[in-house]
């Protein structure tokens, strides 16, 4: 189902031609899908070979025309309609899936069945979908998953910090349906990477070339906060911006990894375009900066005087902040394939938060 503003042009496949070969993005009109998309679509105009590989984008809502401007075709529909994705694989050769689709963690613990059928449900859907398609056109299908450090779940305050940094194979027992919902992803990615159909005699090895990112907290200066757990950060920012008193929902002392939106995009990106013989593993992590909560708080008073920051604390959100790792051990992903921080919390702020933000709400605040 296509939004009335949005057009589509029948593929060569429903004239009884050859299907057309395209990269497919989940979740597009989200803070990631937005920023992968201006990227997918850059890297195809500077690539002249990369120019006939189509982007299609689908998302639960019509993306809004600066978002659809970077997609060939865009559709409106849910990843656990099978009716949906039977139609994709009739109508595009997909050679490159981004599953970004996800109800997110705060919305997942109001809502832990649904937040399982869409995250775990929808998952294994693209999954097969990607195995489809390899089965289809005989190549293996690139897929890239967004997991979270949601997945971890360290048991108390005093083993978080003496734990350090943390690799990906510690503390695997998240405390959040988000979390189990992630991990079970990284385990279905590989499972149809590398045992798909075991038994099968008519197996195809290795349909889906499954990758994937355990993101940190990510901080965009282009888009709202949503209200996520680690959104706290930002939360501050647009407050002290537009002149509003801000009541922080975790410690002062609260440490948590996180990176921001350009530098996740630009991880996704080499990652996926890393050669497989490279990759030790599937899942890594990555990480830029490990800020408490008043190193925050501390950046925005300075640059916002009359900021009214306090803490007052959310137990059940708090108890999530706290089971998530202080720091996380990104050295898989820097060897395998070169990923390196752009940023440090000074930088991050001074260079790209403050000043986008604070354009915002010019009118309202100075810097």
């Amino acid at each position: 189902m296509l939004p009335k503003n949005q057009t589509h042009t029948p593929h060569a496949s429903l004239t009884g031609q050859q299907r057309t070969t395209a990269i497919l993005v989940t979740g597009a009109g989200g803070e990631l899908g937005h920023g992968l998309l201006c990227a997918l679509n850059g890297a195809r105009e500077q690539s002249g070979k990369d120019s006939r590989v189509a982007i299609i984008a689908v998302d639960i809502r019509a993306l809004s025309p600066e978002i659809r401007q970077h997609c060939d075709d865009a559709y409106v529909g849910d990843i656990c309609d099978h009716a949906l994705l039977e139609r994709l694989l009739a109508m595009y050769e997909i050679t490159e899936m981004y599953h970004l689709a996800a109800l997110l963690s705060t919305r997942s613990e109001f809502a832990p069945e649904t937040a399982h059928q869409v995250n775990v449900g929808g998952t294994l859907n693209l999954l097969h979908l990607a195995a489809e398609q390899a089965r289809s056109h005989g190549r293996t299908v690139r897929f890239f998953f967004p997991s979270s450090i949601a997945v971890y779940g360290v048991p108390d305050l005093a083993t978080k910090r003496k734990a350090g940094a943390v690799t990906e194979g510690q503390f695997c027992e998240p405390h959040t349906m988000y979390g189990c919902n992630k991990l079970t992803g990284e385990h279905l990615g590989r499972y149809y990477d590398h045992h798909y159909r075991k038994l099968a005699k008519d197996r195809f090895e290795h349909p889906v070339d499954f990758r994937s990112i355990r993101f940190p907290g990510i901080i965009s200066a282009e888009t709202m906060p949503s209200g996520g757990t680690s959104d706290y950060g930002p939360e501050m920012i647009h407050a002290a911006a537009a002149g509003r008193a801000y009541r922080c929902f975790v410690r002062p002392d609260s440490r948590i990894p996180f990176m921001t939106m350009p530098e996740a995009i630009d991880a996704t990106v080499r990652l996926m375009r890393a050669p497989k013989s490279a990759l030790t593993r599937s899942v890594y992590n990555t990480a830029s900066f490990s800020p408490s909560a008043e190193d925050f708080a501390t950046l925005v008073r300075q640059a916002f005087p009359k900021a009214d920051i306090s803490f007052e604390p959310d137990l059940g959100r708090q108890s999530i902040i706290d089971s998530w790792p202080q720091e996380c051990d990104d050295s898989a992903a820097r060897a395998d394939w070169s990923w390196t921080a752009t940023y440090t919390l000074e930088r991050a702020f001074s260079e790209y938060l403050l000043p986008r933000i604070a354009s915002r709400y010019a009118n309202s605040a100075t810097v």
